[in-house]
C-alpha cells in the first residue's frame, strides 16, 4: 500500500469517526436489509470479555415499525404514564452535579433554540420529545438487549459494539441517533417483539439516510479538550 493510500484510508477513518453525531431528522428511503447485516456483521468484530459477544438486536422497519411507532406514541402521550412505565435500570444518575448537568442543560437548550421553542413552551418541548418514539422519521429501528445474567463488564463491551454500529452504518452513507428514551418502555416494546425475559434492554437506536433539509442537522455539540479529560506521563 502506497503512503498516499494509507493516508486516504486514516483520513476516511478519522472523518467518518469524527463526524459521526445524533441526527434527529432522516429520510423515508429504506435501507437495503443486506447493508443492515453488513453493519452488524461489521459491528460484531467489537472487542468482549473472553468473547462473550453479549449482544443481541432487534431490527425493525416496514409494517412492523408503523405498529411498534403507534404503540410507543400511545404510551407516550398517556398522562399517567410515569406511573405506568419505568426503566429497569438507571441510564443516568439520579442526581446531577457539575460539569454533567451543565452539558446536558447546554445541548437541550442549544437544540431547542435551533428548533425555535422556548422555554415556556411546553406543548412544542412535548412534540419535540415525541420525535424520539417515532425515531425521527428513520425507516429503521434497532433494539439492543443482554442476558439478564451479564454484568458491567459485558455492558462496557456492548458499548463498543454500539460505537461500531454507528460507524459502520456511516460508511454506508447513512446515519444514527441512539435512544435511551424507548428504555421505559421495554415491556412494550418486549410484547410487541417477543423477546424473552432473560434479556433486558439497554437502548435503541434509529438508523436511515439523513434529511440534510431539517434545521436539527446543524446542532453542533461541545467536546471537551484532550487535556481537560486525559492527563499525561512520561
Amino acid at each position: 500500500m502506497s503512503e498516499a493510500d494509507r493516508s486516504a484510508i486514516v483520513n476516511e477513518t478519522l472523518e467518518i469517526i469524527a463526524g459521526r453525531r445524533s441526527v434527529r431528522a432522516f429520510l423515508p428511503k429504506p435501507v437495503d436489509t443486506g447493508i443492515l447485516e453488513s453493519i452488524l456483521e461489521t459491528a460484531s468484530r467489537a472487542p468482549s470479555g473472553t468473547n462473550t459477544q453479549p449482544w443481541k438486536v432487534y431490527v425493525v422497519t416496514g409494517d412492523t415499525q408503523r405498529r411498534v411507532i403507534e404503540r410507543l406514541v400511545q404510551a407516550f402521550d398517556d398522562p399517567d404514564k410515569a406511573a405506568k412505565y419505568q426503566e429497569e435500570y438507571p441510564y443516568y444518575p439520579r442526581e446531577w452535579i457539575a460539569p454533567y448537568i451543565d452539558r446536558r442543560r447546554k445541548v437541550g437548550w442549544d437544540l431547542y433554540t435551533l428548533l425555535g421553542i422556548g422555554r415556556a413552551d411546553k406543548a412544542r418541548m412535548h412534540a419535540q420529545h415525541r420525535r424520539n418514539v417515532e425515531f425521527f422519521g428513520a425507516p429503521v429501528s434497532l433494539f439492543f438487549t443482554i442476558d439478564r445474567i451479564m454484568q458491567q463488564g459485558s455492558w462496557l463491551d456492548y458499548g463498543m459494539f454500539l460505537q461500531n454500529v454507528m460507524l459502520a452504518a456511516r460508511a454506508h452513507g447513512l446515519e444514527t441517533c441512539p435512544q435511551a428514551a424507548m428504555n421505559e418502555f421495554h415491556a412494550v416494546l418486549r410484547e410487541l417483539l417477543d423477546w424473552p425475559d432473560n434479556e433486558m434492554m439497554v437502548c435503541s437506536m434509529s438508523l436511515g439516510y439523513e434529511d440534510t433539509g431539517d434545521i436539527s442537522g446543524k446542532l453542533v455539540t461541545e467536546r471537551e479538550p484532550v487535556r481537560g479529560f486525559a492527563r499525561f506521563f512520561s
